[in-house]
This record gives structure tokens, C-alpha cells and sequence, in this order.
């Protein structure tokens, strides 16, 4: 947060953005990727039986089978079957993967009966192993998508083009009116356990006013923010696309502008590395959007400085250079 409330202090010192600027913004959700592949049972429970027999092996425990061989076959057999939409096939191979993997866990609890050091070493592998044995396609509720990172969700925003994605929702807030320097981001958080949208203003917005320095005035967000929570004393002050009573001209004018958020969401993805987040844990997740956000108004500040080493240079170019004096004789 320091190092956003930094870029956003440059700004200011620079002319890049002036404290008005930032009385009124845009507030949006997207959703973080992370850094793992497209999730399915049948991979899931081959990867969760190869961990859990690498693990045996570095600590010792002989296993009665080790289901390698077999194990493989049976997830090739798996993804062929599925190809071919032979969905019968695909899941009497998906079954058997599934044995194979409740098979390891059993005799692993019954080989570390008498071992409670490695208890502690095996809790975790074991516990996953066992959530992604019972979790079912279509039941509710918190599932393993990645076991290097259980942290990951299941989120659907409702794209044509990618139904979900797998990773953490994030709240963007840039400005609403384009300041001299460029259109900055003001505050930037992850929101784990994928909130419902209108919920999230309750703390996005003291996190905003905290991290700009200055007390909002408008705040402009799409349809999914109906029914939102924000605190009492702004509720008056959120404006939310799809409402039709008591828009005034100014409203109207900033709730056209709502859109200006997503190509803002777009550069943050593509080009400042929040499209696809390698750090782990929770901490990674807030951590890698923070540092996008970050990159982001630096670069517009890098740019700033360029146009206004730019236009020194043609100032210098266009002087009128000072006639020669005649020397006296």
C-alpha cells in the first residue's frame, strides 16, 4: 500500500494528477489468475497420488502399490475417452482413478499409525488428497482446484469466451475523470472467497479514502454493484449503472464514463503481469495485484516525464537565438 500511495504522491508532485482528480472514481472487479492448469477430477487424483507416493518414498514408508504404471494408463484412457465424448468410458476410468487414489491414502493412515512424527509431515498431502477424492462436479461449497495452491477459486463472471476462471477476485479503483498524466489507479485489493460485488464496498471504500488522502465524492460502478453495502454516509454518493431515478446531467455524464475502467483492468493484465500470478499463498495473491497497480502508475509517470522532456527540448529548439553584437573599434 505505501508503495501505491507513493506513485499516487509523485503524480501530484510532478502535475501528473491534482488532488480533485481523485475525489471521484471507478470501482470494478476482475478476476487475478493464477499461475496453474485447467483443473479436472481425473487430474487432480492422479496428481494427488503422485505426491503422496513421492512422499513415501523420501520418508521411508513402503507402500503395498504404488499405482504408477497403472495409474498413468488410466488417466491416458481417461482424457481419450472424454475426447471422444464416450462419456460412459471416461468415467468408468475417472472411477477407477479414483480407487487407486483412496487405496494410497488407506495405506498410508495405516503405515503411520505408529509414527506420530510423520503424522504432522502427512497431514496436509493427506487432507487435500482426501478433499479432492470426495468433491463431486456439480455439489457447492469450497473445492481443491490446484493442489500447490488450494487458495485457488472457481470464479464466473459471466464471459461467453471463458465461463470461469481460477484464481482470486480483485477490486480496481481509478479515477473517473482522466487526469493530466493518464488515467491512475488509486486502490487495488484481493478480495478472497469471491464476495458478491456490492458487498465489497463496506472496506473498499475506507481502503480508498485511506490510501488517496482525500474524502470521496462520487463513486461510479456497473450493474453488479446493486444492492451494495457502502458505508451510510456514502451510500448517497454511490452511483450504479441501471438506475433511472433522480440522474441529474452530471450523473449521466459519469456513469457513461464507467466504461473507462476496463481498458485500465486490460493493461494491468497484459502488460503488468496481474493476468497470471506466480506468487503463492493468500499473501501472493494481494501482494502480485498490489505490485501491478504500481507498475501501472509508474509507467504513466515514466511517460509524463517523457512528454515533458519532449516539450523542453522543443521549447530550447524554437528559442530565438540572441543577434551578435558588431565589435566597437
Amino acid at each position: 500500500m505505501a508503495l501505491l500511495q507513493e506513485s499516487l504522491a509523485a503524480a501530484m508532485r510532478l502535475g501528473a494528477a491534482k488532488p480533485a482528480d481523485f475525489r471521484a472514481v471507478i470501482v470494478d472487479t476482475t478476476v487475478q489468475e493464477k499461475a496453474i492448469t485447467f483443473p479436472t477430477d481425473a487430474k487432480l487424483m492422479h496428481r494427488a497420488r503422485e505426491r503422496l507416493v513421492t512422499l513415501t518414498r523420501k520418508h521411508g514408508i513402503v507402500l503395498r502399490q504404488s499405482y504408477a504404471r497403472v495409474g498413468k494408463f488410466a488417466l491416458i484412457k481417461h482424457q481419450r475417452y472424454a475426447h471422444a465424448k464416450q462419456f460412459k468410458r471416461a468415467n468408468r476410468a475417472l472411477k477407477r482413478l479414483r480407487t487407486m487414489l483412496g487405496a494410497v491414502i488407506r495405506d498410508i493412515t495405516r503405515k503411520l499409525a505408529g509414527q506420530p512424527e510423520l503424522s504432522q509431515v502427512f497431514a496436509l498431502p493427506l487432507s487435500l488428497a482426501r478433499r479432492v477424492r470426495d468433491q463431486r462436479q456439480r455439489e457447492r461449497g469450497r473445492k481443491v482446484y490446484s493442489l500447490h495452491a488450494p487458495e485457488v477459486e472457481c470464479i464466473g463472471k459471466g464471459k461467453a469466451h471463458k465461463p470461469y476462471e481460477f484464481g482470486v477476485k480483485v477490486s480496481v479503483a481509478t479515477t473517473l475523470q482522466r487526469s493530466r498524466g493518464g488515467q491512475f489507479v488509486a486502490h487495488v485489493k484481493a478480495l478472497p472467497g469471491n464476495p458478491y460485488d456490492g458487498h465489497t464496498l463496506a472496506t473498499v471504500i475506507p481502503a480508498i479514502e485511506t490510501a488517496i488522502g482525500v474524502n470521496l465524492g462520487k463513486i461510479v460502478a456497473d450493474a453488479g454493484y446493486r444492492g451494495h453495502n457502502a458505508p451510510k454516509d456514502k451510500m448517497f454518493k454511490v452511483h450504479v449503472a441501471g438506475y433511472r431515478r433522480g440522474l441529474t446531467k452530471a450523473i449521466k455524464r459519469a456513469l457513461r464514463r464507467r466504461a473507462a475502467v476496463e481498458p485500465v483492468i486490460g493493461h494491468l493484465k497484459q502488460d503488468h503481469r496481474m493476468g497470471r500470478n506466480f506468487l503463492a499463498f493468500p499473501e501472493g495473491d494481494a501482494n502480485n495485484a498490489m505490485l501491478a497497480a504500481v507498475g501501472y502508475n509508474f509507467s504513466l509517470l515514466l511517460n509524463w516525464l517523457r512528454l515533458l522532456f519532449a516539450f523542453f527540448l522543443a521549447l530550447l529548439a524554437t528559442a530565438p537565438a540572441s543577434p551578435v553584437q558588431p565589435r566597437s573599434a
